[in-house]
Protein backbone atom coordinates (compact mmCIF):
# COMPACT_ATOMS: atom_id res chain seq x y z
CA UNK A 1 0.00 0.00 0.00
CA UNK A 2 3.07 2.66 0.94
CA UNK A 3 4.48 1.70 -2.64
CA UNK A 4 1.40 2.30 -4.45
CA UNK A 5 0.48 5.55 -2.73
CA UNK A 6 4.07 6.54 -3.15
CA UNK A 7 4.12 5.67 -6.75
CA UNK A 8 0.53 8.23 -7.34
CA UNK A 9 1.91 11.10 -5.37
CA UNK A 10 5.64 10.43 -7.65
CA UNK A 11 3.09 10.62 -10.25
CA UNK A 12 1.42 13.69 -9.67
CA UNK A 13 4.62 15.86 -8.59
CA UNK A 14 5.94 14.57 -12.05
CA UNK A 15 3.03 15.71 -13.84
CA UNK A 16 2.31 19.28 -11.80
CA UNK A 17 6.16 20.02 -12.37
CA UNK A 18 6.14 19.26 -16.27
CA UNK A 19 3.11 21.53 -16.43
CA UNK A 20 4.45 24.38 -14.28
CA UNK A 21 7.59 24.42 -16.31
CA UNK A 22 5.92 24.35 -19.91
CA UNK A 23 4.25 27.46 -19.04
CA UNK A 24 7.55 29.05 -17.49
CA UNK A 25 9.57 27.41 -20.41
CA UNK A 26 8.04 29.49 -23.07
CA UNK A 27 8.69 33.17 -21.12
CA UNK A 28 12.28 32.15 -19.87
CA UNK A 29 14.23 31.81 -23.06
CA UNK A 30 13.60 35.99 -23.97
CA UNK A 31 14.99 37.23 -20.59
CA UNK A 32 17.17 34.38 -19.83
CA UNK A 33 19.20 35.19 -23.33
CA UNK A 34 19.71 38.57 -22.65
CA UNK A 35 20.76 38.21 -19.01
CA UNK A 36 23.18 35.80 -20.50
CA UNK A 37 24.12 38.02 -23.01
CA UNK A 38 24.61 40.97 -20.20
CA UNK A 39 26.73 38.97 -18.04
CA UNK A 40 28.76 37.67 -20.86
CA UNK A 41 29.65 41.35 -22.52
CA UNK A 42 30.71 42.39 -18.71
CA UNK A 43 32.56 39.23 -18.06
CA UNK A 44 34.23 40.68 -21.06
CA UNK A 45 35.15 43.68 -20.29
CA UNK A 46 36.11 43.01 -16.99
CA UNK A 47 38.95 40.58 -17.97
CA UNK A 48 40.10 42.82 -20.87
CA UNK A 49 40.49 45.40 -17.70
CA UNK A 50 42.22 42.68 -15.72
CA UNK A 51 45.28 41.82 -18.08
CA UNK A 52 46.96 45.06 -17.95
CA UNK A 53 47.11 44.72 -14.08
CA UNK A 54 47.95 41.22 -13.66
CA UNK A 55 51.28 41.99 -16.47
CA UNK A 56 52.03 44.88 -14.22
CA UNK A 57 51.76 42.83 -10.80
CA UNK A 58 53.87 39.96 -12.61
CA UNK A 59 56.62 42.12 -13.86
CA UNK A 60 56.90 43.91 -10.16
CA UNK A 61 57.45 40.31 -8.95
CA UNK A 62 60.06 39.26 -11.18
CA UNK A 63 61.82 42.94 -10.96
CA UNK A 64 61.49 42.45 -6.95
CA UNK A 65 63.21 39.36 -7.06
CA UNK A 66 65.52 40.26 -9.51
CA UNK A 67 66.81 43.23 -7.38
CA UNK A 68 66.95 40.74 -4.02
CA UNK A 69 69.02 38.54 -6.31
CA UNK A 70 71.46 41.73 -7.22
CA UNK A 71 71.46 43.36 -3.75
CA UNK A 72 72.23 39.55 -2.46
CA UNK A 73 75.28 39.53 -5.09
CA UNK A 74 76.83 42.68 -4.03
CA UNK A 75 76.52 42.48 -0.49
Amino acid sequence: MKNLLASIYLSVSLAVTSAFTSVAHAAVPAAATTAITGIQTDGTAMIDAGWPVAAALVGGFILIKLFKKVMGKVS
